[in-house]
């Protein structure tokens, strides 16, 4: 071991997204050292998301900026300390976790990984300029605001199919755009959509290019790979369900045990299988990618951590 034993950390949590900052609040709270790790935007995808309507305690809904401005600091003011950095890779060396970052190696007893997932994306013009006014990843999270309006969903998959289901409790209509010729959803799903009135589903098209007019998205150019036709959809929002990718690239699947999606297993104390490295959030295969469930998660991470501390003192 290349450092002594003052300079290994108590826990080191890789990301600040709303499941690390809720843990640090705990850990820290507890005089337990606590550094996070932050490669990108302290928050995640919560603190670039305009208005978080169904976390609880906010009434009128919660700028996700400010909800991630008020955990980071709810952590800072116990203690933790946040870093922005990026984590390569993660070793065991039997007493405590090795981090390899670009900033040099950390040394921590444990470790939690809430490095959360990002939604695929179509990569076509105006997806990314209207994110958050119009082009939404999430119908649970964004659907009651387009009551009375016309939507359209993106994507042939199960989460397509019972996201577009749900976002009929609020629109008019739902145009589904699918670029194969098939759904690849369950037949109880498919047999839903294929009795609602609301929903009309077009098979082979492919989506162009989303359109806007001030600040709001207004249409959808998509093209039918059959004939090669541009068709438009007028519409007042687009949800995107083309899957989630998880940020596990910095994970050896051989020392943590991967799904097939590359979410990380763990067992029902949030343990992964590598010993002390724990996992919360978005990031953890069967989460529910809400910002309540992984705050949850974040808290009952950070009482197993410390459990994991007082067995190995």
């Amino acid at each position: 071991m290349t450092k002594n034993q003052s300079e290994i950390k108590d826990v080191v949590m890789i990301g600040a997204g709303p499941s690390a900052l809720a843990a640090a609040v705990y850990t820290s709270r507890e005089a337990i050292d606590t550094t996070l790790i932050e490669k990108g935007v302290i928050g995640g995808l919560a603190a670039i998301t305009d208005l978080i309507d169904n976390y609880p305690g906010f009434s009128k809904g919660v700028t996700g900026m400010e909800l991630a401005d008020e955990l980071k600091k709810q952590a800072e003011r116990f203690g933790a300390k946040i870093e922005l950095n990026e984590v390569l890779s993660i070793e065991d060396e039997g007493e405590c976790r090795r981090l390899k970052t670009h900033e040099g190696d950390i040394l921590a007893k444990a470790v939690l990984i809430a490095t959360g997932s990002d939604y695929n994306k179509l990569k076509v013009k105006g997806e990314e300029e209207y994110y958050g006014r119009g082009v939404h990843y999430c119908a649970t999270c964004d659907g009651a605001f387009y009551k009375d309006k016309k939507l359209i969903t993106v994507g042939s998959g199960n989460s397509s199919a019972q996201e577009s289901l749900f976002l009929t409790r609020f629109a008019t209509s739902v145009d589904v755009l699918i670029r194969g010729d098939h759904w690849k959803a369950s037949d109880v799903l498919i047999k839903e959509i294929e009795e609602h009135p609301k929903i009309n589903v077009h098979f082979n098209t492919t989506t162009e290019e989303i359109v806007g007019q001030d600040n709001k998205v207004t249409k959808v150019i998509a093209a039918n790979k059959q004939s090669g036709e541009r068709v438009e959809f007028e519409t007042d929002g687009v949800f995107v369900f083309v899957g989630l990718r998880p940020n596990t690239g910095f994970i050896d699947p051989k020392t943590i045990e991967l799904d097939e999606a590359k979410f990380i297993k763990t067992d029902e104390n949030l343990k992964t299988t590598m010993k002390g490295v724990f996992c919360s959030g978005d990031v953890r295969s069967g989460a529910t990618m809400q910002i309540a469930s992984a705050v949850g998660e974040g808290a009952t991470a950070a009482l197993h951590i410390r459990e994991f501390l007082e067995g190995h003192r």
